[in-house]
């Protein structure tokens, strides 16, 4: 039980969405290998997302590479995937209430562009096979 509370208790996902637009944002990505922490974020801090996951680094470097597929394919598929997070994150009597810590703030109308998206779809896929969920 402890390695349950644990590793998703390092997880810290938050897109902070201020955006007013579909204006594209440059993004800066910082990798710090000793805690595995990948930070996104445009210059201005509009939004944000912080992946905060032992593991999540290595296992990034084995999938497919940036490019394989077009924003609007991770885009659609981010909008399925944090639905059905948030909706467990809200019902904890159903769901490990350790695994789903807290809402992601991700709008359908906002360009995050592709950056923000790729990681946010790497990081779901990453999350169902560490922890054997199935958001589908």
């Amino acid at each position: 039980m402890k390695k349950n509370i644990l590793l998703p208790l390092l997880l810290l996902l938050l897109i902070i969405a201020a955006s007013c637009g579909g204006v594209k944002k440059d993004i800066q990505n910082s990798t710090n290998n000793f805690n595995d922490t990948v930070r996104i974020a445009n210059d201005s801090l509009e939004y944000e997302i912080i992946i905060i996951e032992p593991g999540f680094n290595q296992w990034l470097a084995t999938q497919m590479p940036r490019g394989f597929n077009e924003q609007f394919w991770f885009e659609n598929r981010n909008i399925f995937l944090v639905t059905e997070y948030n909706n467990r994150v809200l019902n904890p009597n159903q769901f490990d209430a350790n695994l789903y810590l807290q809402q992601i703030d991700y709008k359908q109308n906002i360009d995050y562009g592709y950056e923000v998206n790729y990681l946010l779809w790497n990081w779901f896929q990453f999350f169902q096979e560490r922890y054997k969920q199935k958001l589908r």
